[in-house]
């Protein structure tokens, strides 16, 4: 066997009830590469990688670790013998502190058997120094850190088990620019000292940029594994779909002309929290409007105020031109407006329910008898139309929501939102962490609504798919709104520039 290798995967196969995540898939990982598994949402990456880091059991193959075979029967044995994985949805607590999120399971002990704070305190510092982090307190509470500040975390302690494998799932999804460069500098600084990278990333810049070899996923089979100079980001969406990729427009036409256009919404001096601080702005009817600007600038905040989940202290909404009283979402909802939220695990999906009940959950008040008994065959009927209208991919309305891919997870929340036939569709980063085949038939779908009437406010942090989508974006920077462009004046540059609080 060449000692070069440090893992090798023969003919892995992963069966779960109804669904073939993973069939007789093998090849090799070498020691001290970065090597990136790509591939569409259900391809079975995130599969594996739960395999080779010991939170499933392949039902039939073998692993090879360091010449000889393994059973990762459970994610502390695997860490045990130096693997070490970042999910994409964070493992976090949010109730205990940086130190002992970084060290649970495995608390530094005195020779008395009591905990050494102290020892605690000091390796997770020195973790936290590694990840760009000098600031935080290893005493902080999680939930009193932002997204990817907790990002970082996770990634700081899967540091602090000095592991010979590191698989990064998504690692970028909740950085900011900045952060993800420092992310780079820490990858190339473990893969200086011998450590092996498995990196999944739906943003293939980035596996161009950071990869050694590349692997191929499609519909739980292996399709190839190659060096990266001999692959092109042509070439890989290619090998993912199956068939020759071809770059398609999205949208032929924009809002170029508003002189006519009828404003939907409006919002006046809108101020919520700390970080939404006197907003205004308008929707037209027919519009995608683009919120964007780093992270914490108030997006989300932005999106959940005017849906009701968080209190304003201050302002006006309007729609139609009528004033709106929306304190919470039932009002919002009453009111024509629909929310795609930005943590699908945490903020949007019931996992233990199936599809059907995740669908139709703000749908139900339509499909009750006078009894208010539920009529089941039109649940079934409804789900199933949106099953087919959105291309969700599932062999039936009763699977459970946790076993399909993110990108059929997301169309499942998008068809509960459209099944109540909103004029307002708010969008919280729509295709994070979704592959680019998932990401092109939501675009699309965007498309559709918007000619169909329906008005769409948009957050995103991918400038590319901000400039391919929108007719008008907002920039925004502090809580406030720094920058307002019109479709032929997008560019990256301006939007930076707004975004960093410039004129």
């Amino acid at each position: 066997m060449d000692r070069n290798i440090i893992f090798s995967i023969e003919k892995i196969s992963k069966f779960f009830p109804g669904v073939k995540a993973l069939e007789q898939v093998s090849f090799d990982i070498r020691k001290g590469e970065v090597h990136a598994i790509v591939g569409e949402n259900g391809a079975g990456k995130s599969t594996l990688m739960n395999i080779l880091s010991g939170v499933y059991e392949p039902s039939s193959g073998a692993l090879i670790y360091e010449e000889r075979e393994v059973q990762l029967k459970s994610a502390r044995f695997a860490q045990d013998i130096g693997i070490a994985m970042i999910h994409q949805e964070l493992s976090l607590s949010p109730a205990l502190s940086i130190a002992e999120n970084i060290f649970v399971g495995r608390l530094p002990k005195r020779r008395s058997g009591l905990l050494n704070l102290k020892k605690m305190y000091e390796d997770t510092k020195a973790a936290l120094k590694e990840v760009g982090l000098h600031d935080l307190e290893p005493s902080e509470l999680i939930r009193n850190i932002n997204a990817s500040q907790q990002q970082l975390v996770e990634i700081a302690k899967a540091l602090a088990l000095h592991s010979k494998i590191m698989i990064m799932d998504e690692p970028t999804s909740s950085l900011t620019k900045g952060e993800t460069e420092y992310l780079f500098n820490i990858i190339a600084s473990l893969k200086s000292r011998g450590v092996t990278i498995l990196y999944i990333s739906h943003k293939l810049d980035e596996i161009m940029e950071l990869s050694d070899t590349i692997t191929v996923l499609r519909d739980g089979q292996h399709i190839i594994t190659d060096k990266k100079e001999h692959m092109t980001t042509g070439k890989m969406i290619s090998y993912m779909v199956g068939h020759q990729y071809r770059v398609e427009k999205i949208r032929e036409t924009f809002i170029e002309d508003y002189s006519d256009k009828e404003v939907l919404l409006e919002v006046a001096d809108l101020e919520a929290g700390n970080k939404v601080r006197g907003i205004s702005l308008k929707l037209y009817k027919g519009e995608v409007l683009g919120i964007t600007g780093l992270v914490g600038s108030g997006r989300s905040e932005l999106l959940q105020a005017v849906y009701g989940v968080d209190k304003y202290n201050k302002g006006v909404i309007k729609i139609d031109g009528k004033e709106c009283a929306i304190n919470n979402p039932d009002d919002a909802i009453r009111e024509g407006i629909a929310l795609l939220p930005e943590g699908r695990k945490t903020q949007g999906l019931f996992l233990r329910l199936s599809i059907q009940d995740n669908a139709t959950m703000l749908y139900l008040k339509n499909l009750r008898t006078k009894l208010r008994f539920l009529k089941m065959k039109q649940c079934q009927k409804i789900t199933r139309e949106y099953i087919d209208k959105l291309r969700i991919k599932t062999p039936s309305v009763e699977q459970l929501i946790e076993n399909l891919s993110g990108g059929n997870q997301q169309k499942v929340i998008l068809a509960r939102c459209l099944m109540n036939e909103p004029k307002i569709l708010l969008m919280d980063e729509p295709t994070q962490g979704i592959d680019i085949g998932a990401k092109e038939e939501i675009y699309h779908l965007i498309d559709q609504l918007v000619q169909s009437g329906m008005s769409v406010i948009m957050v995103s942090s991918e400038m590319q798919e901000t400039i391919s989508l929108c007719d008008r974006v907002l920039v925004m920077h502090g809580g406030k709104i720094t920058g307002e462009l019109v479709h032929a004046d997008v560019t990256d540059e301006k939007i930076l520039k707004c975004a960093s609080g410039g004129e």
